[in-house]
């Protein structure tokens, strides 16, 4: 039997090294830890959610790094398992000077790929009030997809709510692989995360966020959060659709993780009882001080800071 416990992820970790220069130049990186489950784990826990982590890990000389690193931000580490088969991912991240970015993944064939349905506890799922995972994810395997798939029909059949976040890239797989792998799952979401231009343009070519928003409530999907490249934010609740902008902040560094991080917030709101909208609004503001800092997840700013903008507004 478990503790109740407010948010379960379900995903990667990686390696995270940064620079604030080309990595063509860099002398120095930074090392710590990201991928975007487990950024939006540790942002709702720096906010003060219970949250527990499930994924592989690597037993190679960086395993200790990682388990220390989650268990330092206040994750349950108790459902990562170790394996022997596969090290673990690793990315390269770098802010330069012109204001462009770059990225290097290393994330093939990683021990993260060997998450299956034997790993994914019921109980440990009925423990919790939301279940959370990701295109991302689905897409380490099958055998990876196949676990969140099993986590999701525990959750739904337990009445534990299910989020999930398309967070499509062209990268890691095709359109219809990851089309079909969002239908595989879409029965059991209560909570959906989408990009406009990221996901829904290339993927079903809907035109507006209003119309994905009234799209998906057909489909029986509760709550729906569509970002977009201009700084909107739309969200859609019990009938009604309002849209946010992000705030502007002249200390920009670099966006890597926000989405991520702007999720993490959100369900923390809603573990905690808040409205979607109310909700919305917290996750803007983690998202306007993230943003300041290079880095998925050590730009994550802590609860006082995020509460107290948000309590000044009200």
């Amino acid at each position: 039997m478990f503790d109740s416990i407010d948010i379960i992820c379900i995903g990667e970790s990686l390696i995270e090294l940064s620079a604030d220069e080309s990595l063509a130049y860099a002398e120095k990186l930074n090392k710590y830890f990201g991928g975007d489950t487990i950024a939006t784990a540790v942002a709702a826990s720096k906010l003060g959610a219970k949250v527990g982590y499930i994924t592989v890990i690597g037993n190679d000389y960086l395993k200790d790094f990682l388990l220390d690193a989650c268990a330092c931000e206040g994750l349950d580490t108790s459902q990562i398992r170790l394996s022997d088969d596969g090290s673990n991912g690793l990315y390269f991240v770098a802010r330069c000077k012109n204001g462009s970015k770059e990225y290097v993944y290393y994330r093939k064939r990683t021990a993260a790929t060997k998450l299956s349905e034997e790993y994914i506890d019921s109980e440990y799922i009925q423990s919790a009030k939301i279940v959370y995972s990701t295109g991302i994810t689905q897409s380490l395997s099958q055998t990876a997809s196949d676990a969140v798939l099993k986590a999701f029909k525990i959750a739904k059949e337990n009445g534990v709510k299910v989020a999930y976040d398309i967070n499509y890239t062209s990268r890691i797989w095709d359109v219809e692989e990851a089309k079909e792998a969002v239908e595989s799952i879409l029965p059991y979401i209560d909570i959906l995360f989408c990009n406009f231009d990221h996901d829904i343009k290339p993927l079903y070519g809907i035109n507006s966020a209003e119309l994905v928003i009234k799209t998906a409530w057909d489909k029986g999907i509760s709550t729906i959060v569509v970002r977009e490249a201009n700084g909107n934010i739309s969200i859609g609740y019990n009938g009604e659709i309002i849209t946010r902008a992000q705030i502007e902040t002249p200390d920009f560094v670099d966006s890597t993780g926000s989405g991520d991080a702007f999720n993490g917030a959100f369900l923390y709101g809603l573990s905690q009882g808040y409205t979607p909208f109310e909700a919305l609004r917290l996750a803007i503001i983690l998202s306007y001080y993230q943003v300041q800092g290079i880095g998925a997840i050590k730009s994550i700013p802590d609860r006082d800071t995020v509460l107290n903008h948000y309590n000044s507004q009200e």
